[in-house]
């Protein structure tokens, strides 16, 4: 594995975070992606979904923080990023997932519009795109996350895609 196309890759992925775009992560962009992920299925903050996806969206941050926030500054630079994902994440890929399971439970129960424990296909392409993703992607990924063909998205198969777009290398992904 080559470090170099690793960093690029992972440098890339920075913008799946930033999502306002200023050069930095920080708190406020994950409570944007919370905020976004409501409004576009209808759900209140108030309630025990809104309230848990702000929790996890939390819970992201600050693990993301711990990881990659190297000046203590409360922001994630792009090169803290790199740094903090090619030093850490590399090795221990997991442990980002656990991080991020809090978040992608809660979105995962926002777009499960029926209550079954698991978001729709086409719900789950809907939280992509508001989250950045192009339709293209988005529509790909989603159907890719059905690895049964049933229509439905389980929290294990989005834990694990999620820690993979981040930690392995593809090219050009």
């Amino acid at each position: 594995m080559d470090s170099a196309e690793y960093e690029r890759k992972i440098a890339f992925r920075f913008a799946a975070f930033d999502q306002d775009g200023n050069g930095y992560i920080d708190r406020a962009d994950f409570s944007a992606a919370a905020a976004r992920l409501l409004t576009e299925f209808g759900t209140t903050a108030r309630c025990d979904k809104g309230q848990a996806l702000y929790t996890g969206a939390e819970a992201l941050w600050q693990g993301m923080a711990g990881i990659a926030d190297v000046d203590g500054d409360q922001r994630v630079t792009r090169a803290e990023f790199v740094g903090g994902a090619v030093k850490r994440l590399r090795d221990n890929p997991e442990r980002f997932a656990e991080i991020a399971r809090p978040f992608l439970r809660a979105a995962l129960a926002v777009a499960d519009r029926d209550n079954e424990g698991a978001a729709s296909v086409p719900a789950v392409e809907r939280a992509l795109r508001v989250l950045g993703a192009t339709p293209e992607t988005a529509a790909f990924a989603a159907q890719s996350l059905d690895a049964d063909h049933e229509g439905k998205v389980a929290e294990d198969a989005v834990v694990a895609a999620f820690a993979d777009y981040f930690t392995v290398i593809a090219p050009d992904a």
